[in-house]
């Protein structure tokens, strides 16, 4: 099958997955759950292969230790994501709910409702636990899902996707062609052009990934190009506090997007010079005055900057953050609020690790991804990302010549 044909099945089965009820698709996603869990030790063998093949190429400097590192999926990963699927199931329904409902006029009702956006194209490098968070998502809410995954996660990736499938055909009911995949770079052309069955783009991975997207389609595209996020530590800041959430945001996972890249230090801070000598401990690599702030390192390297105040602390982060996850770490009440409400980014947090800035730790069941976008969603992207919605409006006869006239006049009355 090539891609437009994919991608109008894709489309055939958005419209039926979108007239399905609640039931039936926490039923699907019961059954991707169990069939994951059951099967695990298959998806691990995949991604063992995987492994193997991604090591030769980190030696040869084909690929990125980065990207290696997000390729292997371990017990802890294989855990939260099928635990991610279950508490997707669990979510409230998010569609067909009311947003709100207004009477124009007597017997003339108008109601804003959430519905699917359709179909999603999914673009992502290595992670393989993408395919189940983009799965469930979407099934939950009423979604066609097309997936090009990174070649180095190909066996993965296709053990996963087929398991899934094969619950799905056990569901009574469920619409076939709700989720398919791709595997070439040409596909990634073809996705890119076929905006009349692709409703939305989402890219995961890098900024040349993301940027290569943005450039080359004219379908809406939902995502971030750059993790640069920053933890500024000011002049009250406790230093215990302190190091504990620097060390957790540079070091739990240094190559995800939440993971900080610049450290600010308020220069009245007593404690700076331990600070950094703890942060040298948890195997830190600290950088004074790189050559450039907005550098995303992927790695245990983090930049560090000496700042007069919190002002000066905004203003850094307002230009050269890629307004995704900041945090200020203080005693100030009155500066966390000053940061929160000035930092232009999409997460902005008060004594707590960026690495918080996740779907998952959210409540969201699971995550399409992080968008820095202004428009549609921002953050971490769950359920309500994936929806848009309609007006229904119900009347009994109405028509606009008789208020056009003065006959008939609106009440706007919302009920």
């Amino acid at each position: 099958m090539n891609f437009l044909e994919i991608a109008k099945s894709a489309k055939l089965a958005s419209l039926e997955i979108a007239g399905l009820s609640e039931d039936i698709r926490n039923q699907a996603l019961i059954s991707i759950a169990n069939i994951l869990e059951d099967h695990k030790n298959e998806i691990f063998e995949a991604n063992k292969l995987d492994l193997e093949n991604a090591r030769i190429l980190v030696e040869s400097g084909k690929l990125s230790q980065q990207t290696f590192n997000r390729l292997k999926l371990d017990e802890n990963k294989m855990r939260d994501m099928i635990q991610g699927i279950r508490d997707v199931a669990k979510l409230p329904d998010p569609i067909n709910k009311i947003l709100f409902k207004r009477e124009l006029d007597k017997d003339l009702v108008l109601t804003k409702i959430t519905c699917p956006i359709g179909v999603l194209g999914i673009i992502f490098e290595a992670r393989p636990d993408v395919i189940s968070q983009i799965s469930s998502l979407a099934i939950k809410s009423g979604n066609a899902v097309i997936l090009k995954g990174g070649k180095e996660s190909v066996n993965t990736n296709k053990t996963i996707l087929s398991l899934i499938n094969s619950a799905l055909d056990n569901v009574k009911n469920f619409p076939k062609n709700v989720l398919s995949q791709v595997f070439t770079h040409e596909d990634i052309a073809e996705m890119l052009k076929c905006d009349e069955f692709i409703n939305l783009i989402i890219p995961r991975g890098g900024n040349k990934l993301v940027q290569y997207i943005k450039e080359n389609t004219k379908i809406p595209v939902l995502g971030h190009a750059s993790g640069i996020c920053h933890a500024f530590v000011d002049e009250s800041a406790n230093l215990e506090m302190a190091q504990r959430i620097i060390i957790d945001a540079k070091t739990q996972y240094p190559s995800a997007c939440n993971s900080i890249e610049t450290l600010l230090i308020h220069d009245k801070f007593p404690q700076k010079d331990e600070l950094l000598a703890s942060l040298e401990l948890s195997d830190i690599k600290l950088i004074n005055n790189p050559e450039r702030w907005d550098f995303e390192y992927g790695d245990k390297i983090l930049a560090f900057k000496t700042v007069k105040d919190v002002d000066e602390a905004i203003k850094h982060i307002n230009t050269y953050g890629s307004g995704h996850t900041d945090c200020i770490i203080t005693e100030s009440r009155e500066n966390a609020e000053k940061f929160m409400n000035n930092v232009d980014s999409a997460g902005v947090y008060f004594n707590a690790s960026t690495r918080f800035a996740d779907g998952f730790r959210y409540g969201f069941g699971a995550e399409v991804g992080i968008s820095t976008n202004k428009t549609h969603s921002r953050g971490p992207v769950g359920l309500d990302g994936l929806t848009i919605y309609k007006y229904k409006l119900m009347g009994n006869g109405h028509i606009v010549k008789d208020y056009a006239e003065g006959k008939k006049h609106f009440t706007h009355r919302d009920i």
